[in-house]
């Protein structure tokens, strides 16, 4: 950029030059210059010869190439400031000029040769206005003033196109976030309705259509020494107490938002989980509020490891997704079928960034990566509220993720954590059995219990061919109540399958089936009635349209049979169409 606003300065200075000229010629400051190289010209050739015109033209062009050559040479036109301006077989090379060259090839070489001019230009013009021992000569002087006549339309044209450069340099300059910050945005916006209602609710039916929304800006800034510093901002209206399965009479005993009837765009917790001291006393979440969704430090301790903490993040955050079906704004449009329920257990993927978390990322290959956290879902609550009990009392959670992929078309992640809650949920927000996890023969004291959670997933993707990915996954979260005789097995697995490509370059098609989280097995003398009667299974296809790099529309459907895991009831379809939003 610099050399491009030297030369803009240049083309300005010519006339001081030529004024400078007369100083020196009147000084009578004489210095023997070597010889005009003409006869050298021979040595640049154009290999096409067309009509006599063009071999006049190209002979004057030789003629001039050997002269600059002649100048490059004796004033040390190119100092090292410029690399690219070299001589080689006495054709003038500039590397910046192939920005500018024409197709045509004796406008290419003309114009080619203007750049090297005007670096000879720069140069010269710095050793007459320094007033040197080793002046410039006043033939020399008038070469150059020769020279810019006969390539004046090639001169404009490079002023032109480098003033053209400098007007975007300087609108990008002006119009950047920060040197140091890259904000980046999504909006998701879904329409969505389903019919399907449990009838042993009173006043619930079909979910007419609703038009959500879910805005998330993030800022990515780099900290001297390597680290990196994410803030998310979010706001939405999706995830609120009055929902589709609100609409369907599927609501959680604790209106936590927990059911096999979600949105993956949707928020787990519709309440702040720090203003009560029981489920009832927790005050909503305000619509389209503005909240701290992420705030998460990385910092690399060497090539292969690296540490994070943060106050505001999602276990998913640390665990890499495998499978294209995992994206809750271009995948799959079910909360089931975003991610895999281990990683969702405490609160995984709440959309809310409710855990405070600290770990490490180890890389110690390409095929491996293993990574580590501890997470509380309430740090900055020090008192003993319903959650709350300061970093390291509460709920928190240790997981860890092994990822392994042995080749560009297999990948394979294990994963284990364990956790403990202060209050009997599970914290997935995958079915409504979540919430009093283990329910007990006191059921005045049920919610109340603290459990414990040991999660354990395993999850396979594996490219059959570039387009068409197959995925598979399941979990297992075995469950107690630590000094009760009570404890619940949950189970999840599903299978599915995207092609990418399909129809149409960029789009998506997926379609999955498996089992949403579901009680198993309770057992224990003090557990009580399982209220799973049934065995749940969802089916559900998606066609992510890309409309453009940065939209994406994507209609889908999915089949909830046995929804929550009740017997008898009719099954639920959940309709909708995503916009995606990318900046």
């Amino acid at each position: 950029m610099l050399i491009f606003k030297n030369i803009l300065k240049t083309l300005d200075k010519i006339s001081v030059i030529l004024a400078i000229s007369l100083y020196y010629g009147s000084a009578a400051i004489a210095q023997s210059a070597p010889t005009s190289p003409a006869s050298t010209s021979e040595k640049f050739t154009n290999t096409q010869i067309s009509p006599t015109e063009q071999k006049i033209e190209d002979r004057s062009l030789q003629r001039d190439v050997a002269t600059l050559k002649f100048l490059v040479e004796k004033y040390n036109c190119n100092d090292g400031s410029n690399p690219d301006l070299a001589v080689r077989d006495g054709q003038q090379i500039v590397g910046a000029a192939s920005l500018f060259s024409e197709r045509s090839e004796g406008k290419e070489n003309r114009t080619r040769f203007a750049a090297g001019l005007q670096a000879c230009i720069k140069e010269i013009d710095r050793l007459v206005a320094q007033k040197i021992d080793a002046p410039v000569t006043k033939e020399d002087l008038e070469t150059i003033r020769r020279l810019q006549e006969s390539y004046a339309t090639e001169l404009a044209t490079l002023k032109t196109k480098v003033n053209s450069v400098e007007a975007k340099v300087a609108a990008v300059d002006k119009q950047q976030f920060s040197i140091t910050t890259k904000l980046s945005g999504e909006a998701v916006l879904t329409m969505a309705g389903a019919s399907g209602a449990n009838p042993a609710v009173a006043g619930s039916g079909n979910a007419n259509i609703a038009f959500t929304n879910r805005v998330r800006l993030n800022l990515t800034t780099s900290i001297p020494g390597g680290g990196t510093l994410i803030t998310g901002l979010q706001s939405t209206n999706a995830g609120s107490a009055s929902s589709i399965q609100s609409a369907l009479g599927y609501n959680d005993p604790a209106g936590l938002n927990s059911s096999t009837v979600r949105l993956g765009s949707e928020v787990q917790f519709p309440v702040n989980p720090s203003s009560g001291n029981t489920p009832a006393s927790l005050t909503p979440v305000a619509n389209n509020n503005t909240r701290l969704y992420k705030l998460l430090y990385l910092q690399p301790v060497n090539s292969k490891l690296t540490a994070f903490v943060g106050t505001n993040a999602e276990v998913t955050d640390a665990f890499p997704q495998i499978s294209p079906l995992f994206d809750d704004a271009q995948g799959s449009i079910s909360r089931f079928g975003t991610t895999a329920a281990v990683t969702r257990a405490s609160g995984g993927t709440s959309g809310f960034g409710l855990a405070a978390a600290g770990g490490v990322i180890w890389q110690p290959s390409t095929e491996f990566d293993v990574r580590a956290l501890y997470g509380n879902i309430n740090a900055s609550v020090p008192g003993d509220s319903l959650v709350g009990g300061g970093l390291f009392g509460g709920s928190y959670i240790f997981g860890t993720q092994l990822t392994y992929k042995p080749s560009s078309n297999l990948g394979v992640a294990l994963n284990y954590a364990f956790s403990s809650h202060k209050i009997n949920i599970l914290g997935t927000g995958l079915t409504s059995q979540d919430i009093n996890a283990i329910p007990t023969n006191s059921a005045a004291t049920s919610l109340s219990n603290r459990i414990n959670l040991n999660s354990l997933g395993l999850t396979a993707n594996y490219g059959i061919t570039p387009n068409l990915d197959l995925t598979a996954t399941g979990s297992l979260i075995s469950s107690n109540l630590p000094g009760v005789d009570a404890n619940a097995t949950f189970t999840s697995w599903m299978v599915g399958g995207s092609l990418k490509d399909a129809f149409a370059p960029g789009n998506r098609l997926g379609i999955l089936f498996g089992q949403p989280l579901n009680r198993s097995a309770l057992g224990g003398t003090q557990a009580g009635a399982n209220n799973a009667t049934a065995t749940p299974y969802q089916l559900e296809t998606f066609y992510n349209i890309r409309v453009s790099d940065n939209v994406s529309i994507t209609p889908g459907v999915f089949f909830v049979f046995n929804p929550e895991g009740i017997a008898g009831t009719p099954t639920t379809t959940v309709g909708a169409l995503r916009t995606t939003f990318k900046f």
